[in-house]
């Protein structure tokens, strides 16, 4: 593994700790490696009987890439770093429970965590930039691919699994004025308890229907502003006292009241908030699943096509102008592999025809909110052994894969014959990855 994930300790190293490899100018402590351990731990990952070897290795092959940054003056994206250290902490969060559990084992406060977290995605991003300099001189030609997939006997050929191509049609149900007006009148309410003396923190634990922050009494994390609903950050930034509550505002995931804790560099804010979300009537629901399964059949009569449908009456806007079709962020392309496709749909087409239309069901759509859906299989592409004319784009991303790791690696060897390395006379029996590390 060329980038695994950073020790996530690193702390401040006390007298009785021990320097056991350096890097260039960079020290190794045996705390790092057993940090680095405990991280791997954490994310549910087994650890190997020569994890001292292997995690010792790996993190001087980190060093020997933020020693190439430092030269380069690779500068990691912030906005980025923010978001991955957000992430990170959510799965700490859900590993723990509750931020006291997760302060207690850490040793640190949450704001302690929360720091050390983005230090440690910057560190990532650094490595991600200088590797990515690497790779991005690898070029892969038709040939190249030709000539990779003619030196595989044919029973090496790489087994492609069943994929399909799908087109959605989605309608989201009419939320009534009234329900809207509950949901506000909810916030206004809040609102007036906040102002008298309540804690938001509170009541946010209590009502807000976002999960992933209720838990911490709405707080979001610092986050770039890139990240937020617009409409919602709109608000937010706007916000100039930490104890005032915003107006109501209303995004695509419903209506929320904020109170701000901090904004740094005008671009990124921590805030907290409570969301609610106005709940579709099961009325509503069935009134536009017969809508859907009368407009499902005029489309099976030929009465209109499903891409005429699509453009008149779909609301999902990342397929509206693609006549429906469904794009795999993960590949790029229009295919899907049955696992990659939103649960409901799968369970929709497993049984269909190409070409067929099936009879409407619900499902959440990407802002998690019921709406009622109609989908068509457009193509399905039975397992078989990779094809140039058939999988051309998966047999380039094999070679170029290979050629990209086989880059990096050259890479490695080279730096290490560049850079001062000496190691702690422990590790002389590791069967290390990468020959070249020198034991004193």
């Amino acid at each position: 593994m060329i980038l695994p994930s950073l020790a996530f300790g690193q702390s401040e190293k006390n007298v009785i700790d021990e320097v056991v490899w350096v890097v260039g100018d960079e020290a190794i402590f045996k705390s790092e490696i057993e940090e680095y351990i405990q991280s791997e731990r954490m994310q549910g990952k087994t650890i190997p009987a020569d994890a001292y070897c292997k995690y010792a290795e790996e993190l001087a092959v980190q060093k020997l890439f933020l020693h190439q940054a430092e030269l380069d003056s690779v500068v990691a994206d912030e906005e980025r770093v923010a978001l991955m250290a957000n992430y990170q902490y959510e799965d700490m969060l859900n590993y723990y429970g509750t931020e006291e559990k997760l302060a207690e084992y850490m040793g640190k406060t949450p704001s302690e965590i929360k720091e050390k977290l983005r230090e440690v995605a910057r560190m990532r991003e650094q490595i991600l930039g200088v590797r990515s300099k690497i790779e991005d001189k690898v070029h892969v030609t038709p040939a190249d691919v030709r000539n990779f997939l003619e030196s595989l006997p044919e029973d090496s050929l790489p087994m492609v699994p069943m994929r399909v191509e799908v087109q959605l049609l989605m309608k989201e149900p009419e939320i009534s004025i009234e329900e809207e007006e509950r949901v506000k009148s909810e916030l206004r309410d809040y609102t007036e308890r906040i102002n008298n003396g309540m804690s938001f923190s509170s009541l946010a634990i209590l009502y807000s229907e976002d999960p992933a922050s209720a838990r911490r009494g709405g707080e979001l994390g610092l986050t770039p502003k890139s990240m937020l609903d617009p409409a919602f950050a709109a608000v937010a930034f706007s916000l100039q006292d930490p104890k005032k509550v915003s107006q109501i505002v209303e995004s695509e995931y419903g209506y929320h009241i904020i109170q701000l804790i901090e904004k740094r560099g005008g671009d990124r804010i921590n805030c907290r908030h409570i969301l609610r979300i106005p709940k579709v009537t099961d009325e509503e629901l069935q009134s536009n699943l017969l809508r859907l399964d009368s407009l499902a059949n005029d489309i099976r009569r030929g009465k209109l096509t499903f891409e005429q449908a699509v453009a008149l009456l779909s609301d999902d806007k990342d397929t509206h102008k693609s006549n429906g079709l469904m794009q795999n962020a993960k590949t790029q392309t229009s295919r899907f592999e049955m696992d990659e496709l939103p649960v409901e749909i799968a369970r929709a087409i497993e049984h269909m025809n190409v070409n067929e239309v099936s009879a409407p069901f619900l499902m959440k759509n990407s802002s998690q909110r019921d709406v009622c859906a109609i989908v068509k299989l457009r193509n399905r592409i039975p397992t078989h052994r990779a094809t140039m004319s058939e999988d051309f784009q998966l047999l380039q991303n094999i070679v170029s894969s290979r050629r990209k790791a086989e880059a990096v690696q050259k890479w490695i060897r080279e730096k290490q014959k560049t850079t001062y390395v000496q190691i702690s006379d422990d590790w002389e029996q590791c069967d290390f990855q990468y020959e070249g590390w020198q034991v004193r």
